[in-house]
């Protein structure tokens, strides 16, 4: 006969151990051992069942092909993002650090889906009706398509789907909704995945789009088990910086549509808008002067022009400054050699600053040669054209190399009106710096000089 034996068990890697532990010992995860009865002697074998006719194997070649139908959101960014738009019966999982704006964006989709003519149905399992409804009534989200409800408890939330009908469901979070059925607080991994597969469930049986709002731990993960990833279709990740407006949304994974499409936001007063020219928000305007150099980057398959500026005095400290602001400091330490040894612009003796406009964060080495102009340009008090654009990788001998997408920014900058390109055919750093140079001065200044 089979005997029990008492042990407990991680519900995220199946990991066990003879006794309680906070932590897990295989997945690291903390609060996921519980106890468990696991079986020893004797198991009892599991028969095969009949397969049905319908229900048989086929070879692919024979399985018809049903095309995925998209709907609009209303949110052309969001829908952007999503490969085209909602998709019946996809679940979505929408996170983000807290206040950066994932309640407004997911009522401004129900506001747009509303009037479209459809049946919203909003579950807040943070927020009362009446907050929500003030919140409505700030960014202009008042339709009688869109229902509230503020419920906690999964039973009720089911019901609220059977009385309302909707044809797209938003629950606001999946952390905070719980399961009768199952022991545990919200939040926890067992009622989070509980929770998660019934709406899930009911979503796929009723062809209902549904939108998750999830939490991020300390460290940016989405909080509760690493199942409820698996579960959904596709994980957005809505992102920002607190000192700016700027909103961005990706997708880390998506069943319907890529993952290397970025949907721009801004936060207003009167709640989010979209971006779809984001150019705006990265440039600054008025009279060249010096210190200044625009690069296009790359945010997933969207072209980004993003100027650079710099700013270079002498200092009498023994050890200069180096100061960056949204550009990675190794890098332009590694630049400033660059320029110093196979450049002759001498900045060892000065303090440098670098920062991009916008609060935008540049990772990708194309961003490369503009920082090292705006340097050069910095120190030689020498201005850059507007009409200037550079995207290029330096190497430490002092090429120029081709990065990735160059056709795609060099498309871009031609259609904001950038008509003189630097990149990887200028050659060598030194040339780069004498054309930059010769595009921002006045016709008698044009001869190309080389010395800083």
């Amino acid at each position: 006969m089979a005997k029990t034996v008492s042990a407990y068990a991680c519900t995220e890697c199946g990991w066990q151990t003879a006794k309680w532990v906070g932590r897990c010992g295989e997945c690291q995860q903390w609060g996921t051992v519980v106890e468990a009865g696991q079986q020893s002697g004797i198991q009892k074998r599991v028969s095969a069942a009949a397969v049905t006719t319908e229900r048989r194997a086929r070879p692919i070649t024979h399985v018809a092909a049903s095309s995925i139908s998209h709907w609009p959101s209303g949110v052309s960014e969001f829908d952007r993002v999503l490969g085209g738009g909602l998709v019946p019966g996809a679940a979505i999982l929408v996170s983000g650090e807290p206040g950066v704006g994932k309640s407004t964006l997911l009522l401004e989709v129900a506001a747009r889906t509303a009037r479209a003519k459809s049946r919203v149905l909003y579950v807040s399992a943070e927020e009362s009706v009446s907050q929500v409804r003030l919140r409505a009534e700030r960014t202009g989200a008042l339709h009688e398509n869109l229902f509230l409800a503020a419920e906690t408890d999964l039973s009720t939330v089911l019901g609220q789907i059977e009385s309302v009908d909707p044809d797209l469901l938003i629950v606001d979070s999946v952390q905070t909704v719980a399961s009768s059925t199952v022991d545990g607080l919200p939040g926890q991994p067992s009622q989070v995945r509980e929770v998660a597969a019934a709406l899930i469930r009911v979503a796929k049986e009723r062809s209902l789009p549904l939108l998750l709002v999830g939490h991020v731990t300390k460290d940016g993960t989405i909080a509760g088990p690493r199942l409820l990833e698996h579960l959904v279709d596709v994980v957005c990740q809505f992102e920002g910086d607190r000192q700016t407006a700027l909103r961005f949304i990706r997708a880390l994974k998506n069943r319907f549509g890529p993952t290397d499409e970025v949907g721009c936001f801004e936060m207003t007063g009167s709640g989010i808008a979209e971006v779809p020219d984001p150019s705006r928000l990265f440039l600054s305007r008025g009279a060249p002067v010096s210190g200044t150099c625009v690069t296009v980057a790359m945010e997933g398959r969207r072209a980004l022009p993003v100027e650079i500026q710099a700013l270079v005095v002498s200092s009498s400290a023994p050890n200069a400054r180096r100061v960056t602001s949204g550009v990675d400091s190794s890098r332009v330490s590694m630049l400033l050699a660059v320029l110093e040894k196979r450049a002759g612009v001498s900045v060892s003796d000065c303090d440098v600053y670098v920062s991009t406009v916008g609060g935008v964060r540049l990772t990708e080495p194309s961003a490369d040669l503009a920082i090292a102009v705006a340097i050069a340009s910095a120190r030689g008090d020498w201005p850059v054209s507007h009409s200037l654009a550079a995207f290029g990788e330096i190497s430490l001998a002092g090429e120029i190399r081709p990065v990735v997408a160059a056709k795609q920014r060099r498309s871009e900058a031609t259609r904001l009106g950038y008509s003189n390109l630097l990149d990887s055919q200028a050659g060598g750093i030194q040339n780069a710096l004498a054309l930059a140079k010769r595009s921002g001065g006045s016709p008698r200044d044009r001869e190309i000089d080389t010395a800083f």
